[in-house]
């Protein structure tokens, strides 16, 4: 098999196990799942690595016994020359740990590893909250098996799955590589079960798309800043990074749900961006925004900013305080209905904390939000769409395929914006129709092609009109409908089709021969309905 095909194959075996275990869709399957992978790809990270500055590791038969057999000096030095790797000690490898299998207290000595090495690497990995409350890189992981006495046989089951492959034929590929992979591994767990902190994955498509669009045409970048305030799992700052260059932008985000925070830093050391776990924050963006300016006063401003924030998200706990804040939520904060939870529109704040943090006449960003909102006529949307269309913020708008995010129904549209105001015309594209439907766990989902994506974003690059999918706007006509939904601006076109006298009077012929029998039908029933009354008698 590949190293795909092995690494999707290793996904399983784990999540098997924890069936197996008595864990499988338990609410903490997701931390073993991703920090036994993590585990393994900083394992195999750190073995690549030292290969490459000590050569005699690099021929060794077993890198792990050559390594294990360097001084204290030696290692200590070699550690101190090391980059963006965790520093493991002999006793923190997997090959140590399978030579341990046979102790009784296995489920120790594994836990004790692994708190090690977030200890020993917490400078660098680890991550934390708004108040800066540290998130370590692992934590003890067997004490999630409630019965004791199988915590041992867990914890070997466990390593047991990692040692036949190594990653080292995929750290060349990164981000091309990774992706797929990183949505493989979470697909359970990112889910619409969250309940009131709901997390909705964003699909690989919609990233790409809106990373290429923002990014465009320009190729040099250098110390770009990008940041996601609902950052989830990190897809889009992913996809960002990537299209921008790893090692040309910092990421910056922000999250309230601890799930998609342990899954967003695994994310960041996948794709090599380990400088930015710093800025991988847990909390509240709304009501306790982290990322401010040098003052600390205002809001931090970035080059980019993304986001798919929570549509619906149940926001009646932290209402009153948001709407304290009437400069940052310059267009209003939206009720809390008293019946329907599903109605919120906590969106809307996120759509303003968008605009309030990209940085002035340069900063660009793009957002995912309901299909409702682009033709919004009252509330806090209104406010909204009419400020971005009269400031000349919103440069386009693409609305995508239903069914288009795995778990919700909800139609979606991606706004960008430029604070540089600059644009004459906003690009408006329906790719409603677009994508092709395929099964998966027993529903009916769409996905978009690549051939799709490059449609979209060469539409909108180009800034062309195609009938019945794309039309380029002015600001002007914009105001007449404040409507930024393309089929409102699509021409209303009457096909006609030359014919000759013959087949022009073939048809008439055939119309009225046609309707003389519905009209006869129509006597027919006329008298059949009167009949039928002179029959009625009142008793």
């Amino acid at each position: 098999m590949d190293i795909k095909e092995n690494t999707i194959k290793l996904i399983d075996d784990l999540k098997a196990t924890c069936q197996t275990y008595g864990l499988g869709n338990d609410g903490n399957e997701y931390k073993i799942i991703t920090q036994v992978f993590l585990y393994k790809f900083l394992n195999d990270k750190f073995g690549y690595e030292i290969k490459k500055l000590n050569s005699k590791i690099a021929k060794a038969d077993k890198w792990e016994i050559a390594y294990s057999e360097l001084s204290e000096e030696e290692r200590n030095k070699l550690l101190d020359s090391m980059v963006d790797v965790p520093r493991l000690q002999p006793q923190h490898l997997i090959s140590f740990l399978w030579n341990q299998q046979a102790k009784g207290d296995f489920e120790l000595i594994f836990d004790r590893t692994m708190v090690d090495i977030a200890e020993k690497n917490a400078d660098i990995f680890a991550t934390h909250t708004t108040e800066n409350t540290s998130i370590a890189l692992f934590e003890p992981l067997t004490n999630y098996v409630t019965d004791a006495s199988q915590r041992a046989s867990f914890a070997r089951a466990l390593v047991d799955k990692l040692v036949n492959f190594s990653f080292e034929d995929a750290f060349s590929q990164h981000y091309d590589f990774f992706a797929a992979i990183f949505e493989y591994l979470i697909k359970d767990y990112n889910t619409a079960g969250g309940g009131k902190y709901a997390e909705y994955y964003t699909p690989h498509s919609i990233a790409t798309i809106m990373a290429r669009l923002l990014v465009g045409k320009q190729k040099e970048f250098h110390n770009i800043e990008c940041y996601d305030p609902s950052a989830g799992t990190g897809t889009l700052l992913m996809a960002l990074a990537h299209q921008i260059g790893e090692d040309k932008c910092t990421i910056f985000s922000q999250d309230i749900s601890q799930r998609s925070n342990k899954m967003l830093k695994l994310n960041l050391i996948l794709n090599g961006l380990i400088s930015s776990l710093d800025h991988a924050i847990q909390g509240d963006t709304l009501t306790n925004p982290y990322h401010k300016s040098d003052d600390g006063q205002s809001l931090k401003q970035f080059d980019f900013v993304v986001s798919n924030p929570p549509f619906k998200m149940d926001f009646s706990d932290t209402r009153e305080k948001i709407a304290a804040m009437p400069v940052r939520f310059w267009a209003g904060v939206p009720k809390v209905p008293a019946k329907k939870k599903s109605s919120m529109a906590i969106y809307t704040c996120f759509i303003q904390h968008v605009i309030n943090s990209l940085k002035p006449n340069t900063g660009k960003g793009a957002i995912v939000v309901p299909t409702g909102f682009i033709t919004a006529s009252s509330g806090v949307e209104k406010n909204i769409l009419h400020k971005i269309i009269d400031d000349k913020i919103v440069y386009g708008c693409i609305s995508m395929p239903s069914n288009v995010f795995a778990n919700t129904g909800t139609n979606v549209s991606v706004l960008f914006f430029d604070n540089a105001r600059n644009h004459e015309n906003v690009v408006l594209i329906d790719a409603s129709k677009l994508g092709e439907d395929y099964q998966e766990d027993g529903l009916k989902k769409k996905r978009l092609t690549d051939d799709e994506i490059d449609l979209i974003v060469n539409t909108f690059i180009n800034e062309e009109a195609k009938d019945e999918f794309s039309v380029v706007v002015s600001y002007d006509k914009l105001k007449e409908r404040y409507s930024l939904s393309a089929g409102q601006y699509f021409d209303v076109k009457i096909e006609y089709i030359d014919i000759t006298e013959e087949e022009f009077n073939k048809k008439i012929q055939e119309y009225t021969t046609s309707l003389e029998k519905l009209f006869a039908e129509g006597k027919t029933l006329e008298d059949e309905i009167k009949s039928s009354l002179k029959e009625l008698k009142y008793e």
